[in-house]
């Protein structure tokens, strides 16, 4: 932008607002793409009326005030139309005449956004500048000690088991006894995390199912998906494709009634069945969807009215122990397939996860337990919620994985983990790091959106507007005015890239280890930090 370049003027000062709109008037020719474009619709055409003044040739006459008008574009100031810096007007304007700059007195809006309880406008994700993820190395590397392997020569076998893995004899027993074993499925450790369809908008959902079956079919990777909260599209349920879905099942049972109508049309069964009890940016409390984005497909698949919030409640009515949800919920589910589907709980990463995970490993029934840590991501949560609760996921894995290394259950319960995997972009690392902390898998959600949709959301508070559908790549939005701008087969290709890229990245890390064809699921001697305290804490390596 020019020296000249026009802070739109305002009623209400903008330079009281977080985000400001840069427009060069010498540069602009108001063919109007950047209004159209703007999802918060904070910018208008506007009739400027601009004072010039003159001076006076010599000294006899007083200087003039000259007014000229011209035709520009005006930031609005409502704060309900705040331009939340999501750039796409500089991503249309064909001359690089306008851009969103950021306040220096940011939070000057803070009280406005949370306005009678109102959730706070932000997809996820604390503004902490750094995790103990990212800090972790890998120290452990074989090169005389250990035969090495060649991450680009050698095959690797890098899938993960969901699902209770018993004893031989335990099996036997078992099959001997009740005719059954419990069901196992081979998936990729990198699984995408709910993000329901209803959240997410019917092209990315499109996208992102046509990516994951692409990868299974074409490319030989087992990945799979959660639906979230909220069921599915009623053609994916009757499909083939549904074995590469995991269904959640939430406090809500939002979208559970059209699963149990499909269940005896169903031509395969889904690979798993995940009940969430809690999630990672809002622990202990429910699940919501604001009424922005509830239009008629979306409650003709949840069976709720059009235009109403969907909050879910904070627990599963009915089911108030650790043991009722295992004797009740997860049993319920087994028998709704035959006992033929894995069945685990998602919980909130907390003190309280060891609890959980003993009572599940005593019931051969549990398939395992996925825990959210605190950076874990959502449209719409509240500020207190997302910067005061909730525990890392880190430590919270390696206290899991220790505990079932005492009870000798390590190889039969697998462990998954998410929230904030890949925050800042070291997806391969973060997840390695996980794994040899003791998870068998990990899940990730907003990652997935800023690689396979190029979400602009960012941890600096630009963007993110997910939870009231106004998302300008049509990510997270209901509106066909919006959605549109998405198409389902980039999505898609760009998924396929990102799983290739973290396959090969993880086999760089995995190759040193000598490992090709298990996980080094528990492997911390080959972890280090620099700080003490948290080696101590996670029981690594402590490296300077």
């Amino acid at each position: 932008m020019q020296a000249d370049t026009i802070i739109t003027p305002s009623t209400l000062c903008v330079k009281d607002l977080p985000w400001q709109i840069a427009w060069d008037k010498d540069k602009c020719t108001l063919c109007g793409r950047c209004a159209a474009a703007c999802p918060m619709l904070a910018l208008e055409l506007a009739v400027y009326r601009k004072r010039v003044i003159q001076p006076p040739m010599g000294l006899e006459k007083a200087p003039e005030n000259n007014f000229e008008s011209f035709y520009g574009v005006r930031q609005k100031t409502n704060p309900d139309n705040a331009c939340v810096g999501c750039g796409m007007c500089n991503l249309v304007c064909p001359n690089d005449a306008i851009i969103p700059m950021h306040s220096d007195e940011a939070d000057k809006l803070r009280f406005h956004n949370n306005k009678g309880g109102i959730p706070r406008r932000r997809g996820g994700r604390r503004n902490d500048p750094e995790g103990v993820l990212d800090r972790i190395k890998f120290t452990r590397i074989s090169m005389l000690t250990d035969p090495a392997l060649d991450a680009g020569r050698h095959d690797f076998q890098l899938s993960t088991l969901l699902g209770r893995v018993l004893p031989p004899e335990e099996n036997l027993k078992l099959q001997r006894e009740q005719g059954w074993i419990p069901p196992v499925r081979e998936i990729y450790p990198l699984i995408i995390g709910g993000m329901s369809f209803g959240a997410l908008s019917p092209t990315m959902w499109e996208g992102l199912q046509m990516g994951v079956t692409y990868l299974n079919e074409e490319v030989g990777m087992p990945v799979v998906i959660s639906t979230g909260e909220g069921g599915c599209p009623p053609r994916l349920l009757r499909s083939r494709f549904l074995k590469y879905v995991i269904l959640q099942i939430a406090s809500g049972y939002f979208g559970w009634d059209e699963i149990i109508h499909a269940l005896p049309e169903m031509k395969v069964d889904p690979c798993a069945v995940e009940i969430k009890y809690g999630q990672g940016a809002k622990p202990g409390d429910g699940g919501l969807l604001m009424w922005h984005k509830v239009n008629k497909l979306i409650a003709a698949i949840r069976g709720v009215p059009q235009g109403v919030s969907l909050p879910s409640p904070p627990t599963h009515q009915t089911k108030y122990s650790i043991e009722e949800a295992v004797a009740k919920m997860i049993q319920s589910m087994s028998m709704a397939w035959g006992f033929r589907v894995p069945v685990y709980p998602k919980i909130s990463a907390t003190s309280t996860s060891g609890a959980v995970l003993n009572n599940l490993a005593r019931n051969s029934i549990a398939a395992g337990l996925a825990i959210d840590g605190e950076d874990g991501g959502t449209g719409a949560a509240y500020n207190v919620s997302m910067d005061h609760m909730g525990h890392p996921i880190a430590s919270n894995i390696r206290d899991c994985y220790l505990n079932l290394v005492k009870i000798g259950k390590q190889n039969e319960l697998p462990l998954f983990a998410g929230g904030g995997v890949g925050k800042r972009g070291n997806l391969a690392a973060n997840a390695a790091a996980l794994i040899m902390l003791g998870a068998s898998g990990v899940q990730t959600g907003k990652y997935v959106m800023q690689a396979a949709a190029g979400c602009l959301g960012s941890e600096t508070d630009r963007c993110n507007i997910c939870n009231i559908g106004r998302c300008p790549k049509g990510i997270t939005s209901q509106d066909p005015r919006l959605y549109r701008r998405l198409d389902p087969e980039q999505v898609a290709q760009r998924l396929v890239d990102m799983y290739l890229a973290f396959d090969t990245e993880l086999k760089k890390i995995v190759a040193p280890l000598g490992r090709s064809t298990s996980l080094p699921i528990g492997m911390s001697d080959a972890l280090g930090i620099n700080d003490y305290n948290i080696a101590q804490r996670l029981s690594i390596d402590y490296v300077v």
